[in-house]
């Protein structure tokens, strides 16, 4: 796998479309003015749920109040946060910050779900700590590798350590904050509750040193790789104590969903061939076995005859992960079977039959999930098709048509007669809301190309932070790749720095006719050309022209410094 992939992948997350067109039906005065609608919607329901239900985690629009449900964090403040931002509230971000800061404590006596609590809220502050400047906060010396945002994340990613002490590394689904894992916690655990941690924990161990969050999030991931069939599935649910496997029904749907999608992101974000050689190896067995007719079934794990043939919409997701790979072709095709069905319904829901081109009994529901929209925003910042802009603009006139109420937006407990259950879900706020305005704003920091961007100063040198390349957790909270290379210098880090710092000065010896003993670098090796920045500076921008790009990307631009996994050497280095 060559590091051409992952700096293709790298920077489509970023959105670097350079030829995304605005949409033909839509136009540029349309998304303005759905941006603007689907504004109104965060507010009405960010607002009610302050009014009516904060402090608890979300929303019960129906009754005008609120309930805990993962673990009383205030889960929905925390889930918004950097919508907040994304929307460009500057003021009210940082007047949940302080509210965070002060407020927040994991010290209590709540049995948490570890893989929502690692999403919702390790990612929710990982996010926050991040774009913290972003946000105008006045950050503490050393920021991103301080901060009392990172504190508290790590604070709570401590809490969900003890799940992870089994003999196969696999972590325990639930886990008590105060005193761990109850003795009577049962030990079997879905494959995305496993697999669904090398984001944060990862980015965690980079920027505190400290690597037991990477480590454990690792060795739950051989677990699953460890415990594939024959044929190189994976099932539903799993014993964390003896990797034997509960639920044997393979798919790409609910229960396994984030575990290949993490292989994915895990893999740009670390620049890990392993887990994209994992994934990559995963999407070539469930092509053979689950694909037909550009839908994907259940099967069993064992045997790969069909066992289910349905679609879940917590598989609308797949389309965009295929996006960041390069496999565009593909994923437009399943996309659109997707959107057929948001047509046929003015939603998804949870589980549809194929086969009879129905709802399935007692899965009729939509919770207002984000992930056809999240595909949308991704295939759209690829492709430049105005389909995505006209999915977008449905799920707006939708959601406001059949979930709106007085105190917020319900879920929708049948599609069928569009009657609504008592519930809003903080991935609302989260995901659906974010990714929406995401697709109607091109222009978001989020979609940064590298031609704007900020350098700062940490123990460990200079290094450039907010120039691009957003990766989004599986609840929509973006980590900048940056960062992670701000904190720590690994040995392989430091050799390559060393050999570009080398070619960079034999380059400005050979300009200056000054020469070493040894060969000089040619200057065409790395062509270069200039382009005006954002910020009104101007930007060199470096193209690598090793290897084969999968997908067209611009090179990241630095001004006037050589930039290399964040450290940033100026010109008199």
């Amino acid at each position: 796998m060559h590091r051409a992939l992952y700096t293709a992948c790298f920077f489509l997350v970023a959105g670097a479309g350079g030829n995304v067109a605005k949409g033909n039906d839509i136009g540029a005065e349309g998304m303005a003015e759905y941006r603007e609608r689907v504004k109104g919607m965060f507010y009405h329901a960010y607002n009610n749920y302050l009014e009516n239900a904060f402090p608890y985690d979300e929303l019960r629009p129906l009754t005008c109040d609120g309930q805990d449900t993962w673990g009383s964090f205030s889960l929905t403040l925390i889930d918004a946060l950097d919508t907040l931002l994304v929307l460009g509230n500057v003021t009210e971000f940082q007047r949940v910050v302080h509210i965070l800061q002060d407020g927040m404590n994991f010290d209590i006596d709540v049995n948490a779900s570890v893989f929502e609590t690692n999403i919702r809220v390790v990612g929710g502050l990982l996010s926050a700590h991040l774009l913290s400047r972003e946000g105008g906060i006045a950050v503490e010396p050393g920021w991103p590798c301080v901060g009392p945002l990172l504190r508290l994340a790590e604070e709570a990613a401590r809490k969900l350590l003890p799940a992870f002490q089994t003999p196969t590394g696999m972590p325990f689904g639930t886990v008590n904050l105060m005193n761990g894992v109850n003795p009577s916690e049962t030990p079997v655990t879905c494959t995305a509750g496993i697999g669904t941690f090398i984001l944060e924990f990862a980015t965690l161990s980079r920027l505190t040193g400290d690597p037991v969050f990477e480590e454990v999030a690792r060795k739950a991931l051989d677990g699953l790789w460890n415990s594939r069939s024959d044929i190189g599935l994976v099932g539903n649910h799993i014993d964390v104590l003896t990797s034997k496997w509960v639920a044997q029904d393979a798919g790409i749907g609910a229960g396994v969903d984030s575990y290949f999608e993490y292989l994915v992101k895990g893999a740009i974000l670390l620049q890990d061939e392993g887990l994209m050689s994992s994934f990559l190896d995963y999407e070539r067995v469930i092509t053979n076995y689950s694909k037909f007719d550009d839908w994907y079934v259940w099967v069993q794990m064992y045997k790969g005859t069909v066992s289910m043939p349905v679609f879940q919409s917590l598989e609308a997701f797949w389309p965009g992960l295929q996006s960041l790979i390069g496999d565009i072709n593909n994923a437009m095709k399943t996309f659109h079977n997707y959107y057929q069905v948001w047509k046929q319904y003015g939603g998804l829901p949870e589980f549809y039959s194929i086969p009879q081109g129905s709802t399935v009994d007692k899965r009729e529901g939509y919770p207002l999930r984000p992930e056809l929209v999240e595909s949308a925003m991704y295939l759209y910042r690829a492709t430049g098709d105005p389909t995505f802009l006209e999915l977008g603009r449905d799920v707006v006139e939708a959601i406001e048509k059949i979930s709106r109420v007085d105190c917020g937006y319900a879920t929708v407990r049948d599609l069928r007669d569009h009657k609504l259950d008592n519930r809003m879900e903080s991935f609302f706020l989260a995901e659906t809301v974010k990714y929406l305005y995401l697709l109607f704003d091109p222009d978001n920091f989020l979609h940064n190309d590298g031609t704007s961007f900020h350098t700062v100063t940490t123990p460990y040198g200079e290094c450039v932070l907010g120039a691009g390349g957003y990766l989004f957790n599986t609840e929509a909270h973006p980590i900048d790749p940056a960062a992670l290379h701000c904190c720590s210098r690994h040995r392989q880090e430091r050799w390559e720095v060393e050999a570009l710092m080398q070619e960079f000065h034999s380059a400005r010896y050979e300009r200056t006719g000054s020469h070493h003993a040894s060969s000089p670098v040619q200057r065409s090796q790395h062509g270069k050309s200039k382009r005006t920045a954002q910020n009104g500076d101007r930007a060199k921008k470096g193209r690598n022209k090793k290897g084969g790009c999968v997908l067209s990307c611009p090179s990241q631009p630095f001004s006037s410094k050589l930039a290399v996994l964040g450290q940033v050497f100026t010109d008199s280095s």
